[in-house]
């Protein structure tokens, strides 16, 4: 019995102890890794549309010298497994940029030329839904709620007064940037073209 009052005063003392220690506080370390630089047509398409799911980390943590269809298959894993908003031209472009500037392949290789040609661009889209479904716009913008950026409805409410609204909201979203919505960074989005900026712009404006 009265070993049994002993434990149960230790335990009495370690919860007591618990309760009254300091919170532990972690810091993580920032987020520093970014996408190596090519001109070629996949960099700004990795730049925003890899970024909004993972760090670019990953892509370093990959083996070194992998081939253009290695990269290529990856970039593939990523639209069929995991939902990436990437079309099937996309993945060959991405691929191409991802071998040629972390893998084994040459940016004048035949192969990377033929997907990365401008004779070969990323399908156009005339629609501000098709424009926002394949950038990812949805994944962290909504019509009327908040989700990882302002809902529609709060932009154009912000904006609806200021004659250079339009011009505001096409520069936003071609350089991306962090402050006025919050500390949440939004990815540039410079591969867009200004008819489909206007396009975006006009749409989000009339919510």
């Amino acid at each position: 019995m009265k070993r049994m009052t002993t434990l149960l005063c230790a335990a009495q003392v370690c919860l007591a102890t618990l309760v009254n220690a300091a919170p532990l506080a972690i810091t993580l370390p920032p987020e520093t890794a970014v996408l190596k630089p090519s001109a070629l047509p996949g960099y700004p398409l990795a730049q925003h549309k890899c970024s909004t799911c993972h760090s670019a980390d990953y892509i370093n943590f990959q083996p070194p010298g992998m081939s253009l269809a290695q990269w290529t298959g990856e970039a593939r894993k990523m639209q069929q497994v995991y939902g990436a908003p990437i079309s099937d031209q996309e993945v060959n472009i991405i691929g191409a940029y991802l071998a040629v500037t972390y893998g084994s392949a040459q940016a004048g290789d035949a192969d990377v030329q033929a997907v990365s040609s401008p004779a070969a661009p990323v399908a156009k889209v005339d629609d501000a839904m098709a424009l926002l479904q394949g950038n990812a716009c949805l994944s962290c913008h909504a019509i009327d709620h908040k989700v990882v950026g302002p809902a529609y409805h709060e932009v154009a409410a912000k904006y609806a007064s200021d004659p250079q609204a339009l011009a505001k909201i096409m520069s936003s979203i071609q350089n991306g940037g962090t402050g006025k919505w919050g500390s949440i960074t939004m990815p540039p989005f410079a591969q867009l073209s200004p008819d489909e900026l206007k396009t975006l712009a006009t749409f989000v404006l009339h919510q």
